[in-house]
């Protein structure tokens, strides 16, 4: 008895040192945060289920047929006993032709520009966290003989946010995006499911408390209930994901945004005092956070890559893209005084 506790401790106290490690290797990596859950079943009281029983993932299908690697790592990476969540902060301030405009609200035609989300003023976020975190699986695998590693930035088939708030990197907030107290929400998750076996941390308790700035804010009710969206009404989802007409009960409360919406961030409280990220790469690129409406409008696709290639509106296409600023444009004109 006494040697199989010997060894229990042992390996506990490799576990936690294994996870320090990580951690510190993730700093060094340049990510803001860094936590560990236990591998297992990501959803068992069944809130993806009935997510997409409701439809609330609107045509992205691919949700649906991934659905049952999404609720268990293992599925993925057979033997998977942890998953590494980190974090990178990309907050800039506004350029200067995004500063002092209503996001809701696109400016007057003579000077309209589009509304971008802030994490797609820079460079595409998966190309700047890419390769430090599959230079930090790669040293997860050098901590256990025979340890393999999955890495994800929100393209494979991992629950980020539900392992982000197990892993304790913060809370799941009432928006649905995963929360900080010392980042707010303006960061990018990136998941690693391993064999190898690190001690988890504890989840983060939730700070949201009564608050519900974001839901009344969102213009066409999208966060149906506390962590619910429903994607058939979010703002984002048809400015980048969506590939056919707009409905109209949405497309007439977007504003300007082109591509995203950072509504439910922007009146955050937790979003007030975010660090600036020291991620060059997160740098606004000229025109990018506020691009003009009519030159985006009438871009032809050879412009339009020219201009946003490795950018994250590569992902709406060309023609999401025009599509976005000419609804954009007719928001202009119907707010202008007589019209």
């Amino acid at each position: 008895m006494a040697n199989e506790s010997t060894c229990a401790n042992s390996s506990a106290v490799t576990g936690v040192t294994r996870a320090a490690a990580v951690k510190e290797h993730a700093r060094l990596q340049g990510f803001d945060a860094c936590g560990v859950a236990a591998a297992g079943p990501a959803d068992p009281g069944g809130k993806l289920r009935e997510w997409l029983e409701r439809g609330y993932h609107a045509d992205m299908d691919w949700l649906a047929r991934t659905s049952a690697i999404r609720l268990d790592v293992r599925e993925k990476l057979p033997g998977a006993a942890s998953v590494v969540v980190v974090a990178r902060n990309y907050y800039k301030p506004a350029p200067p032709e995004a500063q002092g405009q209503d996001r809701t609200v696109p400016l007057p035609s003579s000077e309209a520009t589009g509304a971008v989300a802030r994490y797609a003023w820079g460079r595409d976020y998966h190309r700047v966290m890419a390769k430090p975190l599959k230079r930090l699986a790669a040293y997860i695998d050098t901590l256990e003989p025979g340890a393999q590693s999955y890495a994800s930035i929100d393209s494979g088939p991992v629950l980020e946010r539900t392992w982000a708030e197990r892993a304790g990197v913060g809370w799941v907030g009432k928006n649905s995006l995963i929360l900080r107290r010392d980042m707010g929400s303006w960061f990018c998750l990136g998941a690693i499911i391993t064999t190898a076996r690190l001690e988890p941390d504890h989840p983060t308790p939730g700070y949201c408390g009564s608050c519900r700035l974001c839901i009344d804010a969102c213009p066409t009710g999208a966060i149906v209930e506390e962590s619910v969206v429903d994607a058939r009404r979010c703002i984002s989802y048809h400015t980048i994901e969506n590939r056919e007409n707009i409905p109209q009960s949405v497309g007439s409360r977007m504003g300007g945004w082109v591509f995203g919406c950072d509504i439910c961030q922007e009146v955050c409280p937790w979003n007030r005092k975010t660090p600036v990220s020291d991620e060059p790469d997160f740098e606004p690129r000229p025109g990018q956070a506020a691009p003009d409406l009519k030159e985006l409008a009438q871009s032809d696709e050879d412009a339009f890559r020219a201009r946003f290639s490795g950018s994250p509106l590569m992902r709406a296409k060309h023609a999401g893209m025009v599509r976005n600023a000419r609804i954009a444009i007719q928001n202009v004109e119907q707010a202008e005084p007589g019209r």
